[in-house]
């Protein structure tokens, strides 16, 4: 669910899935541009720090959307410092209410609605609705 809202927040229509979770070294999501140059790298989760290090070399834009209740902030403070060292990079957290509440919206077959406004999301489904607010840790300026 959390890559599902990673791709609503920068729909694109050449955003595309990765590989799956257990391809390393590969992004959750990718964007390419017209010559397979990569825009952006998304990174669902708590990634080690070398490989969001990695993905910046090999990004214009790396975004990471860390979630994983109390153990984000550990992550965070672990990190931090190397993160605030690339200028490409934007990492947002989801706290682990807002992660629950996802879950809730799980199902078979799912038909979703999804609004960004400011630093809101809001998902919708037939039965209900829930509010998101990832915290932006770091908004790198994305490269040229």
């Amino acid at each position: 669910m959390v890559r599902l809202l990673a791709f609503a927040l920068h729909s694109d229509e050449a955003l595309e899935f990765g590989r799956g979770l257990s391809a390393e070294g590969e992004p959750d999501l990718i964007r390419r541009d017209p010559t397979g140059a990569v825009d952006l790298w998304i990174e669902v989760g708590l990634p080690d720090e070398r490989d969001v290090r990695k993905a910046c070399g090999r990004a214009r834009e790396v975004t990471v959307l860390a979630y994983g209740a109390r153990r984000v902030d550990n992550w965070w403070s672990d990190n931090a410092a190397a993160f605030m060292r690339q200028s490409n990079l934007r990492v947002l957290t989801l706290t682990g209410e807002e992660t629950a509440a996802l879950q809730t919206l799980a199902a078979r077959s799912m038909s979703l609605t999804c609004t960004v406004q400011e630093r809101h999301v809001w998902l919708a489904s037939a039965t209900s609705t829930i509010e998101l607010a990832p915290v932006c840790r770091i908004a790198g300026a994305r490269r040229r």
